[in-house]
């Protein structure tokens, strides 16, 4: 064998040795392992093959314009109060179809020139009859508003499907419906406490205080003559300390609209115990949210304080003196969800709420059975595609079918070393990639016939077959990786599965179709005589 044969050899061999380390991991790993163990752990199935839960959320966007409007609101009210600006009203006529919208009666016409002043960046004023004025959300902001929940809802259900330990999950934007999320968890063994904890947005607020507890809605309107406090909302929530107003607990609370500080001002949250060792959530400020939360206590020593969560109440305190970054939330928790709410606060509060549009569970039996199935459909492909290049190409068939071999165990390799799911469209792409080796392998054996028929000798037959398909070759290959990226960028779980494995199969394809054929063919044209005939 000469020098240029033996180092080809010798980087076919080196790279079928690291695609075989990529499928089964290092040799110092294999000891008392089974092959297929030592396949799951480096090549991953998907949700179709491993079983697990389907879902596809809508996220609550108005949800998010409503907490930005109620903190415009709230911040409009404050600067008419500081500048001196008389009005009627201001209120959200419409906070379930137009969260955005605020409207503003009563401004006196030599004052629209100081309210224009003070209107946030964010908001645009139009004046209306009997001298009011509508603020709302401009457009661009509004969508913008819009499309940041959604990312931001799906990297804190990302956090917190993490923390679980779900291994590859799929969590992203579902392009066939606007603002919903896809979410994919193959292997969960308990779908009902992840959708549990991915659905609450464990939205903490600190507010005050203003009644309570009441045992009803109407006992608290009553107290207040009918009608509540301004800047006040009616909020349900547990029954605090010793007064049980009903037999579940269940007691309502004057609460402030605006919050002292929020989940966004949060820095850590762990399971603790309270003052009478019963679990409990200690949670830890950022420095801007603890000066935040020290102006407010400090403001109102004496007053009582509400931690809220979800928008139900879960304790009531006095304010003793000022606090600075640090709090402890009870509310007779179980360990498991003192763990569980200390999670979802660390991983951040969902900006909306989120609606379940659709739930699927796949077995691990269905998906056993669909992995016996694309496996038995792939090893019947594929031997009937290397008898066929042996009977129809003779000698010539057994480089063809060496060929396919490698290629299949490069794509392994590839998939094994990118961590890429196999999904049974994956499987798909797997055969497909088998049926466009062999048509590479039949346009350089056609061009080699072509070429001895026009009495070329073999070397030079081959030399002109490979040259002469290698053009079209490259050019289909190209082709159909675009195709497959386009696939892969627009495509959900399965589709990008089928894209990932035909992208792998058509790179390894390039390489085994032409440097390994080619390699084969040399090392057979070197150990024949001069003149003897090549069996193609």
């Amino acid at each position: 064998m000469n020098k240029n044969l033996s180092w080809k050899l010798a980087v076919i061999f080196g790279f079928l040795l690291l695609c075989v380390a990529g499928i089964f991991g290092p040799p110092w790993a294999w000891s008392g392992r089974s092959p297929l163990a030592l396949v799951t752990d480096h090549i991953h199935l998907g949700l179709d093959l491993r079983g697990g839960t389907h879902l596809i959320l809508q996220v609550q966007v108005n949800d998010a314009v409503n907490v930005d409007s109620d903190n415009a609101l709230a911040r409009l009210k404050e600067d008419l109060r500081t500048h001196k600006i008389n009005y009627a009203d201001i209120a959200k006529p419409d906070p379930v179809n137009h969260p955005e919208m605020i409207v503003v009666k009563g401004v006196p016409p030599d004052q629209t020139s100081d309210f224009k002043n003070i209107i946030p960046a964010e908001y645009d004023a139009s004046s209306g009859a009997e001298n009011s004025w509508t603020v709302s959300m401009k457009a661009q902001g509004l969508a913008d508003l819009k499309n940041r929940a959604v990312a931001q809802a799906i990297e804190t259900i990302r956090n917190r499907i993490d923390q679980l330990g779900v291994s590859e999950p799929v969590i992203q934007e579902h392009g066939l419906g606007q603002y919903q999320i896809l979410v994919q968890l193959p292997g969960v063994d308990d779908p009902a406490r992840v959708k549990e904890i991915m659905q609450s947005t464990a939205m903490l607020e600190i507010k005050q205080s203003l009644g309570g507890p009441y045992s009803s809605e109407q006992a608290a309107l009553q107290e207040h003559g009918g009608v509540l406090p301004p800047d006040a909302v009616l909020m349900s929530g547990k029954s605090i300390g010793s007064k049980r107003d009903t037999e579940n607990g269940e007691a309502w609370y004057i609460i402030s609209r605006a919050s002292a500080v929020t989940g966004r001002d949060l820095r850590t949250a762990e399971p603790a115990t309270d003052e009478n060792s019963q679990p409990a959530v200690r949670f830890i400020l950022t420095a801007e949210g603890g000066r935040k939360f020290y102006a407010f206590t400090s403001a109102h020593v004496g007053d009582y304080l509400a931690v809220v969560l979800d928008n139900k109440v879960q304790e009531v305190a006095v304010i003793k003196e000022a606090i600075h970054d640090t709090g402890v939330i009870n509310g007779r928790f179980t360990e498991q969800e003192t763990q569980d709410l200390s999670m979802t606060l660390r991983s951040g509060a969902l900006p909306a709420g989120i609606k379940y549009l659709e739930e699927r569970t796949v077995g691990p039996s269905l998906g056993a059975d669909s992995i016996r199935s694309g496996v038995r459909a792939a090893m019947v492909g594929m031997l009937a595609v290397l008898i066929f290049m042996l009977i129809y190409y003779r000698w010539a068939g057994v480089n063809a079918d060496i060929a396919l071999i490698l290629n299949l165990v490069i794509l392994l390799g590839f998939m094994g070393y990118f961590g890429a799911v196999l999904t049974l469209p994956g499987i798909a792409g797997v055969i497909l990639t088998v049926g466009m080796g062999v048509d590479s392998n039949v346009l350089i054996f056609e061009r080699i016939r072509e070429e001895l028929r026009n009495g070329k000798t073999p070397p030079s037959a081959v030399e002109q077959g490979f040259g002469h398909a290698w053009i079209t070759i490259v050019d289909t290959h190209v082709t159909t990786i675009v195709s497959a990226a386009i696939l892969f960028l627009f495509g959900t779980g399965p589709v990008k599965g089928f894209a990932t494995t035909l992208v792998f199969g058509l790179l390894a394809n390039l390489f085994t179709a032409v440097f390994v054929s080619r390699m084969i063919f040399d090392w057979v044209l070197s150990r024949k005589q001069r003149g003897e005939a090549l069996s193609i």
